[in-house]
């Protein structure tokens, strides 16, 4: 081979190299999308560190202080623009002045709330916002000592995913945009004040409390709690906080997080968070559980007394690398955090309990996918994984799409791949991707780059386009058939066929064969047998939260009465929207029923979370 040829390859090697080189970078740096939903403008001024010094005041339902915010003034810009809503700005300095600067408020948009534009200079490093919150913010709610377990203290917890953060903090409230925090937060001396950072286990004798979290995060995961809490270690690096009447049951329910960790580990790589804590909250509490860095908040409808809601723990922990590592960048790309979290809770399952039970869990999911189908119609632009969310208030758009079609699309890419090559491209993807956002589009590409590698005939096979952007059930979707379905299915058959419910053999049924014949059970059923299911198995009495609102749905559709005070007090006592939806919408479906929903619902409405009050409002066009 003679020099110039030698010249011309190394040159040839030397561009590929620099383009891949390149490529890899464009895709692992973080890009600051076009959000909908956040009037801040982060291409220009970014949010880097957020400094919180608040006072948190129970008589006036009010948290008010001081937000220092560290800034990069990437545009040499002068105004910094940040996302408010029902705020009440004092006054704006900069840097270490005591000078106030000038700031505006624009117009109110709903659920947007408001831009609050500030000037600055080009040098300005730290920017500290004075305010204080609204006693009707959004993302607090404010209990009193009655709606506690304890009944004794006043209880205070935040929601702020998806867009509430705004609500209690001036901020750039975009998934898109990462911060680190600390905070002082001073309360009544009596209560123990926790946040999604290092938190402290005994209650301080001034009632100050300090905070840090050097993982940079999105504002939705910023979070406090104040209550009467006690804490107790589950594990090496795991607790769980709650009030002092419910902590030993608690922790004994909780007592498998540690081996859940560790089975997360060796699947997908390091925890990258410190501790993994629980709180539970009061049953108010809208969700089933809000991933919040180093400490999860959950709902107490996972404490069943058998550990058979643990799966609720598995998916908030894999929340740890799938939404609070690498994080959708926008709202529209939704099922990035929650179809990879319903995935990888499905494999922590099987890692730490087996495929029996993970079979049954990825059933379940399936038969929730119908369900959301069957209320937004198979064609609905909302059963894409893709969403186009401009325009509507991201809160009340959210389905389970996101989490079921999107595990099952992940399920498909296993398949084809195989498991070692899957498992392999996920941990990598953490890895390379890690604390930044993702769109999409870049992870296509990002998959299309590192597995697909220009198959253009396995390209076809996957379908990629008919599951992100396509309605309904892709036909290539690859089902999961669980053996111990199959026993209760033939179960529920002779019984139909005449066989008592007394000679069913239920050892060892867990909450998913008993969700799974309750979903099961025929379109109609008269009083006697109703009677006759709740004579065998004591479903009206249930302390399985699952179980009975399964049984509480069944017996609206089929106007069975004896299960009314159940239903009642299951309404007056619950705040998890995943219930309370379903429930008031069977009610409504007739007149009497509609009437005895607006009855229970005027006594419980001051009880429930503002997110579930906008659904339950909406659900029974509450008059405002």
């Amino acid at each position: 081979m003679n020099l110039k040829i030698q010249i011309t390859l190394i040159f040839a090697f030397l561009s590929c190299f620099v383009a891949c080189e390149k490529a890899n970078r464009d895709l692992a740096n973080t890009t600051v999308e076009s959000d909908p939903h956040s009037f801040s403008r982060p291409h220009e001024v970014a949010l880097k560190h957020l400094d919180l010094d608040m006072t948190v005041d129970f008589t006036v339902r009010q948290i008010s202080g001081k937000a220092s915010l560290t800034i990069e003034n990437k545009a040499a810009a002068n105004q910094l623009v940040l996302d408010s809503r029902d705020l009440r700005i004092e006054r704006v300095t900069l840097d270490d002045s005591q000078a106030q600067t000038t700031f505006s408020l624009g117009e109110p948009q709903p659920y947007l709330g408001q831009p609050l534009t500030i000037d600055i200079s080009p040098e300005t490093r730290v920017v500290q916002v004075y305010y204080s919150t609204s006693p009707d913010a959004a993302a607090l709610q404010w209990l009193t000592p009655e709606q506690t377990f304890g009944k004794k203290q006043p209880f205070l917890f935040t929601q702020s995913q998806a867009i509430l953060a705004r609500t209690w903090i001036p901020c750039q409230d975009s998934p898109s945009v990462r911060m680190t925090y600390s905070a002082k937060v001073k309360t009544d001396p009596s209560l123990l004040a926790v946040m999604s950072a290092e938190n402290p286990t005994q209650k301080s004798f001034d009632g100050i409390y300090t905070f840090n979290l050097s993982q940079p995060i999105p504002s939705y995961l910023m979070a406090l709690a104040v209550g009467d809490l006690e804490f107790r270690a589950i594990g090496a690096r795991s607790g769980v906080y709650t009030d002092p009447s419910l902590v030993e049951k608690a922790a004994w329910e909780l007592a498998d997080t540690e081996r859940m960790m560790a089975a997360t580990e060796r699947l997908y790589g390091p925890y990258r968070w410190g501790r993994y804590d629980i709180i539970i909250l009061p049953p108010s509490f809208p969700f089933g559980g809000m991933e919040n860095p180093r400490l999860t908040f959950a709902t107490p409808t996972i404490l069943a007394g058998d550990r058979s809601l643990v799966s609720l723990v598995a998916h908030e922990l894999a929340h740890s690398w799938s939404g609070n590592l690498v994080t959708n960048a926008t709202w529209n790309d939704f099922w990035l955090n929650e179809g990879f979290t319903t995935y990888l809770e499905n494999r922590i399952m099987e890692e730490a309990y087996g495929k029996e039970y993970a079979e049954m869990l990825a059933a379940i999911s399936f038969q929730d996918w119908q369900t959301e189908l069957e209320n937004l119609g198979a064609d609905s632009a909302a059963s894409h994984l893709r969403w186009n969310l401009a325009g509507r208030d991201p809160d009340e758009a959210m389905n389970d799409i996101a989490y079921d079609k999107g595990a099952y699309f992940l399920r498909l890419l296993e398949s084809a791949f195989g498991r070692e090559k899957w498992d392999a491209f996920l941990r990598g993807y953490f890895d390379k991707f890690a604390f930044q956002t993702m769109t999409t589009d870049r992870f296509v590409d990002y998959l299309r780059r590192e597995l697909i590698k220009g198959d253009q005939a396995l390209e076809a096979k996957l379908k990629i386009a008919a599951w992100i952007d396509g309605p309904g059930v892709p036909a290539n979707v690859v089902r999961v058939q669980s053996a111990a379905f199959k026993k209760v299915e033939a179960q529920l058959q002779d019984w139909i066929g005449g066989k008592p419910a007394t000679n069913f053999d239920t050892t060892n049924w867990t909450t998913h064969h008993w969700l799974h014949f309750l979903r099961n059970l025929p379109d109609s059923l008269d009083h006697k047998k109703m009677i006759e299911l709740d004579a065998a198995f004591g479903f009206n009495k249930a302390g399985n939260s699952e179980i009975l609102f399964e049984w509480l749905l069944q017996s609206i559709k089929n106007r069975y009465e004896p299960a009314s005070p159940a239903l009642e007090q299951f309404l007056l006592g619950m705040g998890r929207r995943k219930f309370l939806e379903p429930l008031y919408e069977e009610l409504a479906k007739s007149p009497e029923g509609l009437q005895r929903a607006m009855s229970i619902y005027k006594k419980a409405r001051t009880t429930y979370h503002p997110v579930s009050v906008n659904t339950i409002d909406r659900t029974l066009n509450w008059p405002n």
